[in-house]
This record gives C-alpha cells, sequence and structure tokens, in this order.
C-alpha cells in the first residue's frame, strides 16, 4: 500500500548537511514519483503504463568504481583486494561535500524512509536522499516499506545519497573516473555519484549486510533467491546475475521468498528486499510469466526500446544494453510470500551459466564438493551485467558474489558449509548455460529442461534415479529425468566432436584448479579432494 506524501523533519537534512531545499518529497507515493518523472521529461509510460527510463552513461555496475573506506573499523577486517578498494576517509568528505553541494542547488529532491531485513530481529533502517524521482522509485519498489506508525519514530542507521547529475574531480576525490560509489561503515552512509544506474543502491546495502551481519550477528548472507512448497520446503538459489535466480525462483507452483538477497539465521530464511530486479531481454511470457506480468503501473523499467511509433517494449531489442531491467514490489508476483519468511532449507542450488559446455545440466554434490563449488563461484559474466561485458566470459566469483562480499570468501563459505551439514540439505549444481560445445558453437540449456530437473530434485524423484560420475569433476549426474531428454543428462553425449569436448573439460578443469590455488591454504584436505581430476 502506497503511503502518502507527509512532511520531512528538515533538521535532519541539516545533519546531513543539506539546507532547506525549497522542495522536498517525502516518501512519494509511486503515483507522485511517475508524475513527477514525466514532468520532469525524465522518462516514458509503456502501453501497460510501466514507467520506462534510461539510466544514461551507465547501464550495469562499474566494480572499478566501487570503494570503501579504511578506517580504524576497516582496515583489518575487510578482505582488501581488487574488488574490495579502499579509498581514505579524507576523500569521502570530500565527496559527501560534494554531493550536498549538488543537492543544495537543486530545486527539488525526493527522500525515502526505507529498510532492509524482513526479520525484525535484524531490521536496518536506510533514508534515501534521490536528486531525481525514478531513483527514488526504485528505493520504493526494492527496499522494504515502513507503515505510517512506523515512520513517526523512524530513525535512520544507514544512509544513501545518490546524485547522477554530480560529476567527480579525480584528483580532488581520489578515484578513477568522474563516478563512484563509496561505503563508509564509519559514517554509516554510501554516496553514488555520477551514474544513473539504479542497481547500485541495492548492491550498496547488500554490501553492507554482507559484512554486519556475518561478523555482528552470526547470520549467513547470501547472493540467491528463495523459495518455499506448500509443506513448507525452502530451496535457495545461489547464481551471479544472468544465471537464473530471478526466472527459477519465480516458480508459479511454489510461494516466492525473493530473488536475489537473503539471510539464513537461526530461525530460517529471511529476504533483505522488498521487490524485484529482474533482468529483461528477451522477456515473453510464455518463459517467464510472473515476471512478464509484473511489468505495469509502479514498474520501473531501464534501458529498453519501444517498438517504432510506439509505447510497446520490445525486450529483445539489446541494442542500449543486454543488461535491460524491471524493478517492482514483490507483492507484484502472484505468489510471493508477505512477511518474506522461510523455513530452513531442504535444497540448495549452485546456478552456473558454462560458456564450455562441460558441466552437467544437474548433478548431486557431496558436501565437500558443495564447499568447493561455493569457493569457487564459476559461472560466466553475461553480457551487459557489467560495462564491457559484450558477451559470456568464464569467471569465477567466490560465494556467487565477490564483488558485494567485503569479508574473506572462507568466512561465509565456513558458514554455509556447517548449515548444510547441520540441516541435511541437499545440495545441487545447475548449469543454465550451454550443451553440445562452447558458447559460439553449442546452444543454451532449454529453460524449460531446467524447470524439469529441479521439481525433479525438490520433488525427491532424483532420490530414486541411478546416477553415473563425471569423467573429470567427480560430480553424481542422474541417468534419467522426467520431462527431460536422457541424452543431454551427460554433457558428452551432446557433442558430436568427442576430441573437441575433451580438450575443453581439461580446460575448464584447469581453470577451475588454478582459480582455487588462492583458497587452498585456508580449507581442509576434504575439500581440496572434491577438486576435478584429469
Amino acid at each position: 500500500m502506497s503511503i502518502p506524501t507527509i512532511a520531512f523533519p528538515t533538521h535532519k537534512l541539516i545533519k546531513l548537511g543539506l539546507r532547506l531545499v525549497d522542495t522536498i518529497h517525502y516518501q512519494a507515493s509511486p503515483d507522485e514519483l511517475v508524475k513527477d518523472t514525466l514532468r520532469l521529461h525524465q522518462g516514458a509510460l509503456s502501453d501497460n503504463e510501466a514507467l520506462v527510463i534510461n539510466t544514461g552513461k551507465f547501464a550495469g555496475r562499474t566494480p572499478k568504481d566501487k570503494f570503501i573506506v579504511k578506517d580504524e573499523i576497516t582496515a583489518d577486517t575487510i578482505n582488501w583486494n581488487d574488488i574490495n578498494q579502499p579509498i581514505e576517509e579524507k576523500y569521502f568528505e570530500i565527496i559527501l561535500r560534494r554531493a550536498t553541494d549538488h543537492l543544495n542547488k537543486l530545486p527539488e529532491i525526493w527522500i525515502r524512509d526505507c529498510y532492509a531485513c524482513a526479520d525484525p530481529a535484524y531490521r536496518l533502517n536506510i533514508r534515501v536522499v534521490t536528486e531525481n524521482p525514478s531513483m527514488n522509485l526504485f528505493a520504493y519498489n526494492m527496499f522494504l516499506r515502513p507503515t505510517e506508525e512506523e515512520l513517526d519514530s523512524f530513525e535512520a542507521n544507514w544512509h544513501i545519497i545518490s546524485v547522477p547529475g554530480l560529476q567527480l574531480n579525480t584528483d580532488e576525490c581520489g578515484v578513477a573516473h568522474q563516478n563512484a560509489s563509496v561505503v563508509s561503515f564509519k559514517h554509516k552512509m554510501i554516496l553514488i555519484a555520477g551514474t544513473g544506474y539504479t542497481g547500485e543502491m541495492k548492491k550498496g546495502i547488500f554490501t553492507i549486510l554482507n559484512y554486519i551481519l556475518p561478523k555482528e550477528k552470526n547470520v549467513l548472507s547470501m547472493h540467491c533467491s528463495a523459495n518455499m512448497g506448500e509443506n513448507g520446503d525452502t530451496a535457495i538459489f545461489f547464481g551471479l546475475s544472468g544465471t537464473g535466480k530471478t526466472t527459477l525462483s519465480a516458480d508459479p507452483q511454489r510461494k516466492l521468498i525473493g530473488d536475489d538477497e537473503h539471510g539464513w539465521s537461526r530461525a530460517g530464511i529471511f529476504n533483505f528486499e522488498g521487490g524485484c530486479y529482474a533482468k529483461c531481454i528477451n522477456l515473453s511470457e510464455d518463459k517467464e510469466p510472473e515476471i512478464y506480468n509484473a511489468i505495469r503501473f509502479g514498474a520501473l523499467v531501464e534501458n529498453v526500446r519501444f517498438f517504432p511509433q510506439t509505447n510497446h517494449i520490445n525486450f529483445d531489442d539489446g541494442s542500449i544494453t543486454e543488461n535491460t531491467r524491471v524493478s517492482y514490489p514483490l507483492d507484484y508476483i502472484s505468489n510471493a510470500i508477505e512477511p518474506s519468511l522461510g523455513n530452513m532449507p531442504s535444497n540448495i542450488f549452485f546456478l552456473t551459466c558454462d560458456a564450455y559446455g562441460i558441466l552437467p545440466p544437474i548433478s548431486k554434490l557431496t558436501a565437500e564438493q558443495a564447499m568447493y563449488q561455493f569457493i569457487s563461484g564459476y559461472t560466466a559474466k553475461v553480457a551487459g551485467t557489467e560495462t564491457g561485458i559484450t558477451e559470456p566470459k568464464p569467471t569465477f566469483s567466490a560465494c556467487f558474489g565477490a564483488p558485494f562480499m567485503p569479508l574473506h570468501p572462507g568466512k561465509y563459505a565456513e558458514m554455509l558449509g556447517k548449515k548444510i551439514k547441520d540441516h541435511d540439505v541437499k545440495v545441487w549444481l545447475i548449469n543454465t548455460g550451454w550443451t553440445g560445445g562452447r558458447f559460439g558453437e553449442g546452444k543454451r540449456i532449454n529453460l524449460h529442461y531446467t524447470r524439469a530437473m529441479i521439481s525433479a530434485a525438490l520433488t525427491g524423484k532424483l532420490d530414486r534415479v541411478d546416477y553415473e560420475t563425471h569423467g573429470f569433476f567427480g560430480l553424481a549426474m542422474p541417468i534419467t529425468c522426467n520431462g527431460v531428454p536422457p541424452e543431454i543428462l551427460n554433457p558428452q553425449n551432446t557433442w558430436q566432436d568427442k576430441t573437441a569436448y575433451l580438450s575443453q573439460a581439461k580446460q575448464l578443469a584447469s581453470l577451475f584448479i588454478n582459480n582455487f590455488k588462492q583458497y587452498e591454504a585456508g580449507v581442509n584436505k576434504e575439500i581440496l579432494a572434491a577438486a576435478p581430476v584429469f
């Protein structure tokens, strides 16, 4: 339910370094935010009344422009690397001044109070300050929405300040480019400057939760989607963007808990967010009906084009970016759970988009194999998810979310391994990528087959079939699965050129082994024994 516009306590603006702006839009409803966007000529309505915007120069995240302030809190706790990049506190304070100066010059700004974490025990109150209405609509869609009564006593734990119109001076601000996303655990603030890509806001909050929850609350934070069956069985789906987390968790036969970010506590699973941020390239009602039908009034669609002389979205057009996106509240999905909480998981699915065509479409993992695959986090970066990626590229991302994990991967892996063993959870590796050849030669695994395999795993049907072992990765592959041609269950069968298959399999196995060398010192021999073999 939308919350009517109410007065914002302006003394809280002054604490942020903001003077009294002429017009403050506080807790604006989706209807008001859409009207403001149209009034400012910053977007257009599609024929199904979704708001369509262009995010400008950046249509994806720019990981090299993301920084964490290195101070007395973070110096010895962050896993500093080329992803968790440090920045001095003095530069954060300069960027903050530039951001507030920028906002102070504007005739109007938009402020929203919201929160993350559906479990009240871990709730994080967030105040979002944006220079345009569409980014505020994104915050409405993606974060959880307080009631009017809760707003009366709302105190922000963290702030997000988003100023896409601010171009940074690189020398003055200590950054490489005119755009940056900067997190300060001391100031409890996320500054986003020079980029209109809305996903920077959600991933900023995800990053801080990946620090706070495991380190301070003993809660495993996860880059995963989650759903629950009628009998209460919960499943979680790990994977990077483009591997199918949103698509495969939006199952009409199951209740959706959330599509991207969750915590696993002693009580079970809880969603961090209040909405979904789905890829919509090549979207169709036939393949993904829940997502397709969620694109209506209140949804925010990014970087798509209309068919000529119409306002009908052409979802097959990736000329702006392959990373076309839509955000919408969780209740736009007909089978979403509210509040978005789940029981202890019964099944875990690791989703990988294998560009080599070597991994089976489904395989069952031992606990040790699960830890090896989790730490490896193999997939392919899908075109458009990040700036500069134009085709699938093999990569390894620890915990299936390295860009958002400020602690050492071993911390998350240790917590997950303990939970798998304590609760006797079944773990499956799902390849949503290629078969019959590598990218450009083989073909993408049929989504209907992937759904059938996951359904068979969830319903226990794969507990009653025979398995064979993958020759290089030691994975247990089912010989039969209802609704799936048996010849595709073993990837070697789908390659016409068996010599080429063996060559590619050796190459992928080598990539796994070489990548894992950086973690060998911190894992036990059972996990090391789960590595591929020649």
